[in-house]
Formats: C-alpha cells, sequence, structure tokens
C-alpha cells in the first residue's frame, strides 16, 4: 500500500480530532482511501486530542455483541473485561449483550457511566444464521433503545478480546475495519462473493478493500441503515435459496463498495496473531481469540 496522494484540503474529515491526523507519519503503509476517508494507524493521531473533543461534545457510545448458546460460556467475560480496560475509557457505554440465555451473563463490576443491557434473541440451529440474523436484532434495538441514548454504535464479535486503546480515534460517521488477512493483497485475492445469484455479489472489476465484518461502526443513523440494508438483502437471498460466500461479511462488503465508509480502521482494530509478524502492526487493539470449535460445536451453535 502506497502513502496517501491527497492533499490535506481534500480530506473528509468529520471532526476537530481528525483534523489533527498526521497523514505523513507512517509511509509505510496507507493513510487514507482514495476517496478521502483516513485509515487510522498508530502514530497517527494524538488520542488526549481525540478524548479532550469528544468530552466537550458528550460523547457517549453503545456495544452490541452477540453471545448465544456457548459463545456466552466461551468468549463473553473476557470480552466484557478488556472492553473495560481498553474500549473508549472515561466514556459512557452501554454493552447490549444478545443472547438467549440471559441468566448466564457474568456479573461483572463496570466503571462508572457504564452499563450492560441483555436483548433476547432467538437461538438458531447454525451459527451462519445467527451471525446473519445479528443485522436485524441491531436494527430493532437501535430503534427501540440506542438512538434515545448514543450518537454512535459500534457492532463486534465476542470471539475476540482487546488487548490496547480503541478510542475515540475510531468514532466516526461510517466506520469499517480493514481484514487483518486481505490488507496487504491485491484485488483479485480478495474474497467477495463472486456468485451472480447473490445480492452480495460483486464483479471482478468491483471491490477496493476488503472489510471484517468482526468489527463496524458509526453514528446510529448510519448503522441503521447499514444494517436494513444488509438485512434486506439477506433475506432477498434466502428468499431466492442462495447462501453469500461469507454470509453477512459479504453483504456488509458489498454495502460499503455502495457507499463508502468515512473513516477505516487499520488491522491493528482487529488482528489475528496467527498472522505473525509484520512490520507495520505496531500495535494490536483488538486481539482474534483462537477459536474453540470443539466447545462450541458440542450444542450445535
Amino acid at each position: 500500500m502506497g502513502k496517501c496522494e491527497l492533499s490535506h484540503a481534500d480530506m473528509k474529515l468529520e471532526n476537530a480530532g481528525d483534523k489533527g491526523l498526521n497523514f505523513g507519519s507512517r509511509a509505510d503503509v496507507q493513510t487514507c482511501a482514495y476517496w478521502g476517508a483516513p485509515i487510522i494507524w498508530d502514530g497517527m493521531f494524538n488520542p488526549e486530542v481525540y478524548d479532550r473533543t469528544h468530552k466537550r461534545d458528550h460523547t457517549s457510545v453503545a456495544l452490541t455483541v452477540f453471545a448465544v448458546g456457548r459463545y456466552l460460556d466461551v468468549y463473553l467475560k473476557d470480552f466484557l473485561l478488556s472492553a473495560e480496560r481498553h474500549f473508549m475509557v472515561g466514556f459512557p457505554v452501554t454493552y447490549y449483550v444478545f443472547t438467549d440465555v440471559p441468566e448466564k451473563i457474568p456479573a461483572l463490576k463496570l466503571a462508572s457511566g457504564r452499563e450492560l443491557k441483555s436483548m433476547p434473541v432467538k437461538r438458531h440451529s447454525r451459527w451462519q444464521d445467527v451471525s446473519m440474523m445479528r443485522m436485524r436484532s441491531i436494527s430493532d434495538a437501535i430503534d427501540s433503545h440506542i438512538h434515545h441514548n448514543h450518537p454512535y454504535v459500534f457492532c463486534m464479535d465476542v470471539d475476540q478480546v482487546f488487548a490496547g486503546r480503541f478510542g475515540t480515534e475510531a468514532l466516526g460517521e461510517s466506520v469499517g475495519l480493514l481484514h487483518a488477512h486481505f490488507y496487504h493483497s491485491f484485488k483479485r485475492l480478495r474474497t467477495y462473493d463472486r456468485n451472480p445469484e447473490s445480492q452480495a455479489y460483486m464483479a471482478d472489476s468491483e471491490g477496493d478493500f476488503y472489510y471484517h465484518a468482526a468489527v463496524f461502526g458509526g453514528s446510529w443513523q448510519r448503522v441503521k441503515h447499514i444494517t436494513d440494508t444488509c438485512y434486506r438483502t439477506i433475506m432477498e437471498d434466502k428468499n431466492n435459496s442462495v447462501e453469500a460466500l461469507w454470509h453477512d461479511e459479504s453483504h456488509l462488503n458489498k454495502y460499503f463498495w455502495q457507499h463508502k465508509p468515512s473513516k477505516l480502521l487499520s488491522p491493528e482494530y482487529c488482528w489475528d496473531n496467527s498472522i505473525g509478524y509484520r512490520s507495520d502492526i505496531h500495535i494490536t487493539r483488538l486481539l482474534w481469540q483462537e477459536k474453540q470449535y470443539k466447545r462450541l460445536r458440542g450444542t450445535g451453535s
């Protein structure tokens, strides 16, 4: 990836914190997309500037996570404990935990201004259906709860653990994450859905970045649009007996191809240690957890 060629005046910056981004500080990576959206890497920003801006604006954040079946037993506690240490520290956060077993949510002492709400959901026989149906559940939660309380929403997978600051520099109108396994790949290697029968279909000439559905977010209005659109296209596929290659992630990539995100997060915001050493990854902020398939599949999750 090359250095951004756009001038600062051309950048589509969203707030005072973004205006302080140092795009030239990381000559080893691409620091902005061709449509002007910044790509956030370690060394580009002053966290104090972002936090001061969002303190002034009284920012609060909703974080949605699905913990269905044994995913709750295996992953949820570590996810929440690590979020308390690293996710939007010092800001009001509400964790919206979607689960079929709310009575098993661990009782944790949360920091001041932070709370947890359990959101009941149906358990599906396949994890793929849980993953795809989350789009409808998030949209419903935005309508019923989130839009009254939080200007920003992040949606994350539960089988992850925070390892470093995941702060206000990540907030934006529409936020996508560069997939750790594909950010170095040429376009022809990226794993978009190529089935013309699917609503997630992308032609060989389409696509720019490949986005990881384990993390996406933005304003509640934009996340509502993302989830509504993806749910509609998923259901159109279901009605036609089609399933996208990577399920909701394929639909999310189609969405971001058609509706460019206003901010991109580098792979340090969701890294897989099995990839090994990469000189451009200076810090890991969120890590993939080990996939404990034997424990998870034993219950049909």
